[in-house]
């Protein structure tokens, strides 16, 4: 069986290279044999989030599809492909004596390809491979499918899905309906006045409220839209049910962008997931083995579930959480939580060698918070840089260190402040709460918990590689009843409860 020959073969390499490797290497290889041999689907959750930089993992599934003697197709992000391309794989078949002589034979080609009828392996960007099941789903059809980084699976997915009309679509539209262009321009500008009265917020965008969508509609009736010549999905997407419609106002040039996207993504995909066997690959998907929530979410039935734990030896992380802070949501936290942060920074400024990460999803208090240490502690502090000093203090919201995480050098100190729970100011967030509060589910545990909990485990990624402290100013972790559940996103830890430079 294909399963014995990669577990040797990969036995093999890895002997071979006289150096240490990821502990579940040969595990995760049958496992991904097996699957491209019975033609079942699996989940795969390895512990290494794409912020980590240890992403060992891949030499498990790369190797069975190198051996594997039918087509496969794998899904990446570009610059995983590109690692791939140029490290990984050429190292597996410089060593091919050592693991199968089937590897240089194998075909490797990149979408789209060159001959649709080649049995090797194809790799696709996650967008092409969308576009293909979407609108050429014949073209897959049948072929194993393993994705990667599939911690951003939903976000490729919502990109995809979500339509947009911009403020150059005016002019196509008045070009169309030349003869409608006054309705149209009027229609614009009442739109323009309605979203211009929403109250400023952090993220610019809102949810379109209904006399909003009422101004829209009419202008629809009234134009008889969509048009099939429009070459825009939006008109089509806007009008069907279960859409989230939102607008992005852009102020300072008066003018604004429209969106709508599915409220529920399971219903885009299930159909999907039946046309091919696949090995969804990814580091921190959901807190349980058999990730029902995360499956629900992406709609995926019955299938393999697998979740690695990070080794106790070499990625155990050291937890402080400060007790006697006030509650995120009182009046008391803000100055509570700055003098927290100034002592642990006082306390560890002489006991790091390293980087420090103050990771705050306020947008006004992380400016605030700052501005305040640089007027301490000078240049070290720096908000949002990907060039921080050696032994700077970064201070970056919850977005910008996923984007980064993996360019940087791992901290020894990660000050978290609050817990990354999805803000309900955000008007995507609001709307598929209200999704879920119109069918009686319950939001929090289903929709904002598992969000956050994702979010903990994909930034302590490079902490974990620096064996570093990680410290949660947010109290909720010790007083409210899902505390157990954050504590579980970040094990392994050994919990500190004072400070001490020993530990630092």
């Amino acid at each position: 069986m294909i399963e014995v020959e990669v577990h040797q073969s990969l036995l093999n390499f890895l002997q071979s290279q006289n150096q240490p490797y990821w502990p579940h290497n040969l595990t995760m290889a049958r496992l991904v044999a097996r699957a491209l041999r019975l033609g079942r689907s699996a989940l795969i959750q390895t512990a290494s989030p794409p912020g980590s930089h240890n992403q060992q993992y891949q030499l498990s599934y790369l190797l069975p599809i190198l051996m594997w003697p039918r087509k496969t197709i794998l899904v990446a992000p570009q610059p995983v492909q590109e690692h791939l391309l140029t490290v990984e794989i050429p190292r597996l078949l410089a060593n091919h004596s050592q693991i199968s002589p089937l590897l240089p034979n194998k075909a490797i080609q990149t979408y789209p390809p060159q001959d649709h009828d080649f049995n090797g392996l194809l790799l696709m960007t996650p967008e092409a491979w969308l576009v293909s099941q979407c609108q050429d789903n014949q073209f897959s059809k049948g072929i194993p499918t393993i994705i990667d980084w599939a911690d951003n699976l939903e976000t490729w997915v919502q990109n995809y899905l979500t339509t947009s009309f911009f403020p150059t679509d005016w002019n196509q539209l008045m070009e169309v309906y030349s003869a409608q262009a006054d309705l149209i321009r009027q229609t614009r500008i009442n739109l323009t006045r309605s979203l211009f009265q929403h109250p400023v917020n952090p993220y610019s965008c809102y949810l379109i409220e209904k006399h909003e969508q009422q101004i829209l509609q009419n202008l629809i009736e009234s134009l008889s839209l969509p048009r099939e010549h429009l070459n825009n999905d939006f008109w089509f997407q806007w009008q069907s049910n279960g859409q989230l419609r939102w607008a992005e106002i852009h102020r300072q040039r008066g003018s604004f962008s429209l969106y709508c996207t599915p409220y529920d993504l399971s219903e885009a995909l299930k159909n999907i997931w039946t046309q091919q066997p696949v090995v969804i690959i990814g580091g921190a998907l959901d807190l349980e083995v058999k990730a029902y929530s995360y499956r629900q979410m992406m709609g995926l039935g019955d299938l393999t579930c697998v979740k690695f734990s990070p080794d106790r030896r070499n990625e155990m992380i050291q937890l402080y959480l400060p007790n006697g802070l006030p509650m995120p949501n009182t009046p008391q936290f803000q100055a509570a939580l700055i003098a927290e942060i100034r002592t642990l920074l006082y306390i560890s400024s002489s006991a790091i060698d390293g980087l420090i990460v103050i990771l705050i999803g306020d947008i006004p208090l992380k400016n605030q918070v700052g501005a305040i240490f640089a007027s301490e502690f000078g240049s070290r502090v720096q908000v949002e840089t990907v060039s921080p000093e050696e032994n700077g203090i970064l201070i970056t919201g919850w977005e910008f260190w996923q984007e980064h995480q993996r360019e940087l050098k791992a901290p020894k100190l990660l000050i978290i402040t609050t817990l990354p729970l999805p803000s309900l100011e955000h008007p995507l967030v609001s709307g598929r709460v209200n999704f879920y509060k119109q069918r009686g589910l319950d939001w929090f545990r289903l929709y904002l918990l598992p969000k956050a909990l994702q979010e903990l485990q994909r930034a302590i990624a490079s902490v974990r590689e620096s064996q570093g402290v990680v410290t949660v100013l947010d109290s909720r972790v010790i007083h409210r009843s899902y505390g157990k559940q954050v504590l579980a996103a970040f094990s392994p830890f050994a919990k500190i409860d004072y400070l001490d430079t020993t530990w630092l």
